[in-house]
């Protein structure tokens, strides 16, 4: 049987059938790859390896991007971490230098994992990772929330889009925040319909945000909107495991923005032709990079 996209069907069909999205998305793999139950567990416990090592290199040790115009951010934050010098508490905190290591390593050519794309590759580890490592949530219960992760991605690809040059940084860092919120809130005992308001209440927080990297690179603003989508998503599972609703259920915010990625004009998708890339500090920096040397008069 395919994947149900009607959130409302799918709903229905887990609540009927007791079964967690996470769940639900694992078998749906299992039919798809036509691979058992632990070789499918195999693949996502080495998706689970490759997010921990990108999350932690750069809290490390200092990763720079290959252009140079970033780098150092993650184990500077975690400097101040250590030192308690920072002003949220240890889960932001944590998921923010999580989420800024892997989008360095990223810049760095490193190895990350795109989820569910390469510009918001630190959003799922940085949060998700965050909130296990309070809650004491073992590998199996991880892997299980990364498909919850999966779930929503897949509806949100099949039903709008994932990509940064289609819909904006909405579309790529919005997905990611969306996705790493319903995880957390069924790794953390919400329900399902809890997992898709968490999901829909994170989309709708940076709806209509552009995508406009300094450079054409994924580094500015890139890096620093993943701490944001980390933090974001670790709210939005706050407030749905404490019954908060989203008004707007998650299968119409998708379609609202797509809708509004549709209506944004090129120079807002991944162009590098308008907000931030064309400021005059980012046109500088772009200069840098290409070593273009400034007009004289």
């Amino acid at each position: 049987m395919p994947f149900e996209l009607s959130v409302e069907k799918l709903i229905g069909i887990l609540e009927k059938e007791k079964l967690s999205l996470g769940e639900y998305t694992l078998r749906s793999e299992m039919e798809e790859s036509e691979k058992s139950r632990e070789e499918v567990l195999s693949e996502m416990a080495q998706v689970l390896a490759t997010m921990r090592e990108a999350a932690s290199q750069g809290r490390e040790r200092p990763v720079k991007s290959v252009s140079g115009l970033t780098g150092g951010d993650a184990y500077r934050y975690q400097q101040a971490i250590d030192s308690q010098r920072t002003i949220m508490g240890q889960v932001m905190s944590d998921s923010v230098s999580m989420a800024l290591s892997c989008s360095e390593v990223n810049a760095s050519m490193g190895r990350i994992v795109a989820c569910p794309t390469a510009g918001s590759c630190g959003i799922v580890p940085g949060a998700l990772l965050a909130a296990a490592k309070k809650f004491h949530k073992s590998d199996g219960e991880i892997l299980m929330a990364l498909f919850t992760a999966s779930g929503v991605g897949i509806i949100i690809g099949s039903k709008a889009t994932l990509s940064g040059a289609e819909g904006g940084c909405q579309a790529e860092c919005g997905s990611a925040t969306a996705m790493a919120a319903a995880a957390i809130c069924e790794m953390l005992g919400g329900t399902p319909s809890q997992a898709f308001d968490a999901a829909a209440v994170a989309l709708k927080n940076v709806m209509g945000l552009v995508c406009d990297p300094v450079a054409g690179l994924v580094e500015i603003p890139c890096i620093k909107r993943n701490a944001s989508g980390a933090v974001n998503a670790i709210l939005c599972a706050d407030l749905a495991l404490a019954g908060v609703p989203s008004y707007i259920p998650f299968e119409d915010t998708v379609e609202a923005m797509y809708k509004v990625g549709q209506s944004m004009c090129g120079a807002l998708k991944e162009t590098a032709q308008g907000g931030l890339a064309v400021t005059p500090a980012g046109i500088r920096l772009r200069n840098r990079v290409l070593g273009v040397k400034p007009q004289t008069k």
